[in-house]
């Protein structure tokens, strides 16, 4: 399994930016993917879920109405979708996969927020 996330970057706020997961070795389709995130500091967070067929998705409070995920099963990618960011979405986001009762970790793409 691997998980290669990018699409981070430093954005003013209220800016926007997309995150990609490239996945592979392991049926994409097949699978509940999320967006994690971790500010400095802190414990890792949930950001966002997303069923296997795209039919549910599931976000924390703190971005409710403000990310979007989505997935794109041709292309074994799931996106992350940030927009009206704030300086506290500062924090290294993470794609994560469960699959075989073990977890499966991105390297992280680091998103910073500031003027």
């Amino acid at each position: 399994v691997q998980l290669v996330e990018s699409g981070g970057g430093l954005v003013q706020p209220g800016g926007s930016l997309r995150l990609s997961c490239a996945a592979s070795g392991f049926t994409f389709s097949s699978y509940t993917m999320s967006w994690y995130r971790q500010a400095p500091g802190k414990e890792r967070e949930l950001v966002a879920t997303i069923t296997s067929t795209g039919g549910n998705t599931n976000y924390a409070d703190s971005v409710k109405g403000r990310f979007t995920i989505s997935r794109d099963n041709a292309k074994n990618t799931v996106y992350l979708q940030m927009n009206s960011l704030k300086p506290e979405d500062t924090a290294v986001y993470y794609c994560y996969v469960r699959r075989a009762w073990s977890d499966y970790w991105g390297q992280g793409t680091q998103v910073t927020v500031s003027s």
